[in-house]
């Protein structure tokens, strides 16, 4: 069976975080957008596409089993670190660029990958503004700036 991405709400994902403490969430967007703009709060920072040349991060899938080795490296078949099935959260602006992040992951063995649809700041209004249809920080869920 060929593994995707799961589609979750942003209140959803916050649950899963809640009730399974093994759970990660990740914001691949930018640096800029995710000191400026804010993230959620526990989430650790893995770029996807990052500036200045706005390029997709060659190394992503190795910097996100890199985080749950907790440093080591290594081949994502050896049995001894199940880590492929660790429930990885993927979030961004509005659920486009974690979408592309998760199946690169899923590419790269890992199992058990969510897109948050919505993302941090949701989709655009009819006026162009974000945060007013949907979104992490539009449902009221933990969020920090630094």
């Amino acid at each position: 069976m060929t593994e995707i991405v799961r589609s979750i709400t942003p209140k959803d994902a916050w649950q899963l975080l809640e009730d399974n403490p093994k759970a990660i969430l990740i914001d691949v967007r930018s640096e800029m957008e995710y000191l400026w703009i804010g993230h959620p709060k526990g989430a650790i920072h893995i770029p996807w596409i990052d500036e200045p040349d706005w390029i997709v991060n060659p190394h992503f899938a190795a910097e996100v089993r890199k985080l749950l080795l907790g440093g080591i490296i290594t081949d994502h078949e050896d049995s001894a670190h199940p880590i492929d099935s660790v429930p990885l959260l993927l979030i961004c602006r509005s659920g486009n660029r974690s979408l592309e992040a998760g199946k690169e992951l899923v590419k790269h063995g890992f199992t058990n990958v969510y897109n948050v649809v919505e993302g941090f700041e949701g989709a655009l209004d009819h006026e162009h503004h974000r945060g007013t249809l949907g979104g992490w920080r539009f449902h009221g869920l933990p969020w920090e700036q630094t």
